[in-house]
C-alpha cells in the first residue's frame, strides 16, 4: 500500500491562495485527518489529490508516482482512488447492490459471479447483509453512508479520500459512524486522507491529524500530540478549550504577568521575550478545605465569578488576585464552590505550556 506526499501544494483562485506551500506526508496504511476552519483549504488539497484540480506549484507523490503537479495531471480515472463525498453521492434509481457494485462493473476482467460475490461480501463488512434489494431512499442516513463506504472500498482503491462524510448526520449517529470509520480502516488499512471541521471526529478516527490553517499545515501529530503540546496559538484554542496568557519570560522556566509569576516546565526560554501560555481548564486543582496544594505547583488564589453546571463537568471563571487574569476551570460535578467565593487554584508546571511565539532563544 502507497503512501502519499504532498510537496509545496499551491493553489489560487484569482487573488485567493486557498493553498500556499502545503507540505504533508502520509505514510502507507495511514489514516490522516485534514483538520481546520471553513476556508482553510481541507476540501481543496483533496481535490487537488483526487485529480480534479491542478495546482498553480508543487507536486502530489502517490508511491513513487508523480500524480499532479504544474505540467501534468493524471486524470481521476487512472489514480487508483475512490471517494467518498458529503452528500453519499448514490444514484437513487439503482438498488444498495448494484450502487456497490458499479465500480467493479467498470473494471474489465470481473466476471459476474465474482463481482457478486465481491458486494455480498463487502455488504457483509460494513454490516448492510439483507439490504441488497433496497433502494437508497428506503435507506436511513447511516445506512446511506455505509453503501458510499463500501462502494468505495470494492474497488481496492491504493488511496481512501472522504470529504466530510458524516456532517449530514445527527450528533448520536455521527459518533457511532466514527468509530464504524476507524473499525473499517483497521480492517483494510488502506491509506486514507479525511476532511472534517470537527476536532472530536478527528481525533477519534486518526492515526494522526494535519491542522491546516491559511491554507497551510501548521502542525501534524497524533490526538495526545496536538491536545498536550500545541505549538501554536491556534492549534490551542482550535483542539479542545484552553486559557491563553500573554506573559514575559523572567528567567529560565518562569515567566511573569504584573504580580503573577508561574513555573513552566520549559527552561529554553529567552528572558525578556514575550510568550503566550496554553493552560488548558482540566489541568487546573481546585484546592478546598482540607487539601494542600503539592509545593511543586504554582498556587494561586482568586475569586469566583461564574460557575456553569455541564452535567459531566462543572465550568468555573475564576479571577486571579492582584491580577487582570481570569481563568477557565474545569473540575467534576458537584459545584464545590460559589460566585463570590474565594479559591485557591493549584497548577503543574508541566500544566504551563508556552507556544511556539517568541518562545524560543537563538
Amino acid at each position: 500500500m502507497p503512501g502519499v506526499t504532498i510537496k509545496g501544494l499551491t493553489k489560487r483562485y484569482g487573488d485567493l491562495a486557498a493553498l500556499e506551500g502545503l507540505d504533508l506526508r502520509v505514510e502507507p496504511g495511514e489514516l490522516v485527518s485534514l483538520l481546520g476552519p471553513s476556508g482553510c483549504g481541507k476540501t481543496t488539497t483533496l481535490r487537488l489529490v483526487a485529480g480534479f484540480l491542478r495546482p498553480e506549484a508543487g507536486e502530489i507523490w502517490v508511491g513513487d508516482r508523480c500524480l499532479s503537479s504544474p505540467t501534468s495531471v493524471v486524470p481521476p480515472e487512472r489514480r487508483r482512488m475512490a471517494m467518498i463525498f458529503q452528500s453519499y453521492a448514490l444514484w437513487p434509481h439503482m438498488t444498495v447492490a448494484q450502487n456497490v457494485a458499479y465500480g467493479l462493473r467498470l473494471k474489465p476482467g470481473v466476471p459476474k459471479a465474482a463481482r457478486e460475490a465481491r458486494v455480498k461480501e463487502m455488504l457483509k463488512v460494513v454490516q448492510l447483509e439483507g439490504f441488497e434489494s433496497r433502494y437508497p431512499g428506503e435507506l436511513s442516513g447511516g445506512q446511506q453512508q455505509r453503501v458510499a463506504v463500501a462502494r468505495a472500498l470494492v474497488v481496492e482503491p491504493e488511496i481512501l479520500l472522504l470529504d466530510e462524510p458524516l456532517s449530514n448526520l445527527d450528533a448520536n449517529l455521527r459518533e457511532e459512524m466514527r468509530f464504524e470509520i476507524r473499525r473499517l480502516h483497521e480492517t483494510f488499512a488502506i491509506t486514507t486522507l479525511y476532511v472534517t471541521h470537527d476536532q472530536a471526529e478527528a481525533m477519534v478516527i486518526s492515526d494522526r491529524v494535519a491542522v491546516l490553517f491559511r491554507g497551510r499545515v501548521v502542525q501534524v501529530g497524533t490526538a495526545e500530540d496536538l491536545f498536550q503540546r500545541p505549538q501554536t496559538r491556534f492549534v490551542a484554542e482550535f483542539i479542545g478549550k484552553t486559557n491563553l496568557v500573554d506573559v514575559i519570560a523572567a528567567e529560565p522556566g518562569v515567566v511573569t504577568r504584573g504580580a503573577l509569576r508561574l513555573r513552566v516546565s520549559l527552561t529554553g526560554l529567552m528572558p525578556g521575550a514575550s510568550v503566550v501560555l496554553s493552560i488548558r481548564p482540566h489541568e487546573i486543582g481546585l484546592v478546598t478545605r482540607g487539601q494542600c496544594a503539592s509545593p511543586e505547583h504554582n498556587v494561586l488564589t482568586g475569586v469566583v465569578q461564574r460557575a456553569s453546571y455541564l452535567g459531566d463537568a462543572v465550568d468555573y471563571q475564576i479571577r486571579l488576585s492582584g491580577s487582570d487574569v481570569a481563568l477557565r476551570v474545569t473540575a467534576a460535578p458537584p459545584a464545590l464552590v460559589r460566585p463570590g467565593e474565594a479559591v485557591t487554584l493549584a497548577v503543574a508546571p508541566e500544566a504551563c505550556v508556552p507556544l511556539a511565539e517568541g518562545r524560543f532563544a537563538c
